[in-house]
């Protein structure tokens, strides 16, 4: 129970982060862990499919296309 209220805390935490920061590279890394931390979370909640699409698609694709796309832009934000 400790352990969902943990990762929960920091699913909220990095996306707070990510919206707050003006660098936006910083804020694809972040929606990257975030990811991650989503995907810890399904898995305990004993959906192990879910977790690995979640792992290789929102942390690994998505975090990888936000950054080749951040590359091709201006890193920071007005």
């Amino acid at each position: 129970m400790i352990i969902h209220a943990i990762l929960l805390t920091g699913i909220v935490i990095t996306a707070l982060l990510a919206i707050k920061l003006k660098d936006l590279l910083a804020c694809a890394v972040l929606l990257g862990a975030m990811s991650l931390l989503l995907s810890l979370e399904f898995y305990l909640l004993q959906a192990p499919d879910v977790a690995i699409t979640e792992a290789a698609v929102g942390a690994g694709l998505g975090t990888a296309i936000f950054v080749v796309a951040v590359m091709k832009t201006r890193r920071y934000e007005e």
